[in-house]
């Protein structure tokens, strides 16, 4: 009986945590890069080179926004 009483109590504990983990993905899923604006649908390698070309713009205007903020 005290066997059976831990394996719920384990079963229990794993269900809880794959709900947690289930939740913290969904939280991180990765943004969907729309189609562009001629209206044809863009292919996976396509949306990753958009995805990395606006992450280093991005990455590049905060730099240039940084460096005009340090003093001299």
């Amino acid at each position: 009986m005290r066997a059976l009483f831990s394996l719920v109590g384990l079963v229990v504990v794993v269900a809880i945590i794959a709900m947690a983990m289930k939740k913290q993905l969904q939280a991180v899923a990765p943004a969907v890069v729309p189609p562009s604006a001629g209206g044809t649908a863009q292919s996976l390698p396509e949306q990753s080179r958009a995805a990395q070309q606006k992450v280093l713009q991005d990455v590049n205007r905060a730099l240039e926004q940084g460096a005009s903020r340090a003093p001299d």
